[in-house]
């Protein structure tokens, strides 16, 4: 497959080496001289790709506009976070460490060892405060019982030497058994024995109201001067559910390198056929069909595992296990570019792997504490947000690999690139499968910043253009299956070799 075939040896060859003489020819010359558009007539079209451009614009602004980034602690604020379902409330609070040791006279330094030998040794002391200066109930009621658990250290992203935190879960014991949608909650810890001193209450998760893992808005502040405030979740929604669903099934696309990388190993051939030899396809059409047909295989493989795992139906193989398959997943569809194993039926692989990435998208939904109800609307939703991410993924892609298809310097893109990403998915099979860090995210995630992908996919678009009009004016464009084809069963012949 891989090698020096010449004339002789394969028919389809015979005919795709011929495009030399054609190009000579004057009717070649005029028709190659203007290119050859997207839809197999003459004529770039410019007017269809700037349209298309426009409208992968106008998607990706309008599906990612509203993901913001998770902001890093001030050093000086105390953050309360709230898990929210219909019958439990929990959360945790998040204490510097530097007014830990003001306010309960702690020594709290040394290594992180000893750090947490002292905090475990005066917990008792801590939850007390705690529990002197927070209560959560409802309005005009008596305040409910708070259940704190032990202490973990966190370390936010200032520079500060002292700006590292605590972390303190804890249970709220809700008397009615049904969690309001207004309460009350206090909070003045450290207010009196640290000039200046403040909080920020967030609600974490509240699938009802529409909120899933927020780590940025704050609902309210407290401070030596409003020490209890009134918390408002507002009217408990299935829209607001789904809506905030949504936008975690594209940010798990848009922040998750490999399940990216997979659909760009399968998007690769899209733009190709298999005939004893890659060859490009003729058409626009065609072309979007094969990528129709690996999406939709791989749509409908991981929403079967996702949706019957989410409900707790297919029992999951442990997370390295899962992880480790959908980075293996990424080497064998980029193997089998290089030597097909299913050619012309990557859809097949598609299905096959998706099922893995099910379980792996799966993990958005494990462990939701709410009721069965809310759980399907949250499914429902985290599953059509993947699909909005993906579909945007493919609309980013497509152009410039269908522009490139039939210039000279497409297939090596495609074996080299195969071969790259074989590299990195066998790295991170070994990371996930042994636990250890060989260092390749190190290379992989800076190409993965938003919005810096933008740029670089809008860059290669735009080369890609530029190098197509320069091909075809050059009358250098490779010939598609069907021109090949049609030249070998019309017996055309020729002695030179050509290397794959």
């Amino acid at each position: 497959m891989l090698g020096h075939l010449t004339e002789h040896e394969n028919p389809v060859l015979r005919a795709s080496t011929h495009r030399g003489a054609d190009r000579r020819s004057p009717s070649a010359g005029r028709r190659t001289g203007v290119g050859v558009g997207m839809n197999g007539r003459a004529g770039f079209p410019a007017r269809l790709f700037r349209r298309l451009a426009a409208f992968i614009a106008v998607v990706v602004v309008a599906v990612f506009a509203g993901i913001t980034p998770v902001s890093a602690h001030s050093g000086n604020q105390s953050y309360i976070y709230l898990d929210v379902t219909e019958t439990t409330l929990a959360g945790r609070l998040e204490l510097p460490i530097v007014d830990l040791r003001t306010s309960l006279g702690l020594d709290l330094s040394g290594s992180d060892e000893e750090i947490l030998a002292e905090l475990q040794a005066n917990l008792p002391a801590v939850h007390a405060y705690a529990d002197e200066h927070f209560d959560i109930g409802a309005q005009d009621a008596a305040r409910w019982e708070l259940d704190f658990g032990d202490a973990e250290l966190f370390y936010s992203d200032a520079p500060e030497v002292d700006d590292n935190y605590i972390i303190m879960a804890f249970d709220v014991v809700v008397d009615s058994g049904t969690v309001p949608r207004r309460f009350d909650v206090r909070f003045d810890m450290f207010f009196d024995e640290v000039e200046g001193r403040d909080a920020l209450l967030l609600i974490g998760n509240d699938w009802q109201g529409g909120v899933i893992e927020n780590g940025r808005e704050d609902l309210a502040t407290f401070d030596s001067d409003n020490r209890t405030q009134t918390i408002d979740l507002g009217d408990a929604s299935a829209f607001k559910n789904f809506n905030s669903s949504v936008k975690l099934g594209v940010n798990h696309i848009r922040t998750g390198p490999d399940h990216i990388l997979f659909v760009l190993v399968l998007l690769l051939p899209s733009v190709l056929v298999f005939r004893q030899m890659w060859l490009p396809v003729d058409r626009f059409g065609s072309a979007l069909w094969r990528v129709m047909k690996v999406i939709t295989m791989f749509t409908v493989a991981h929403s079967i595992t996702f949706s019957l795992a989410g409900l707790g139906i297919l029992p999951l193989p442990s997370p390295r296990i899962i992880e480790s398959i959908i980075a293996l997943s990424i080497a064998a569809a980029a193997l089998h570019n290089i030597r097909p194993i299913v050619a012309n039926k990557e859809w097949l692989i598609a299905f096959m792997f998706g099922l893995f990435h099910g379980m792996g998208f799966a993990s958005l939904v494990s462990g939701l504490d709410v009721s069965r109800g809310t759980q399907l609307v949250s499914l429902l939703g985290r599953n059509v947000g993947i699909e909005i991410g993906q579909t945007v993924v493919v609309l980013m892609l497509f152009p410039a690999l269908f522009l490139l298809r039939r210039t000279r310097i497409y297939r090596p893109l495609f074996v080299g690139i195969s071969i790259l990403l074989t590299g990195v998915a066998l790295l991170w099979t070994i990371e996930r499968l042994f636990q250890t860090d060989v260092g390749i995210n190190a290379f992989v995630d800076p190409v993965f910043v938003w919005p810096r992908i933008l740029f670089y996919i809008l860059a290669v678009t735009v080369a890609a253009a530029a190098y197509y009009q320069v091909e075809s004016s050059a009358g250098r464009l490779l010939p598609t299956a069907g021109e090949v084809e049609a030249k070998a069963a019309a017996g055309t012949r020729t002695e030179e070799p050509v290397t794959l």
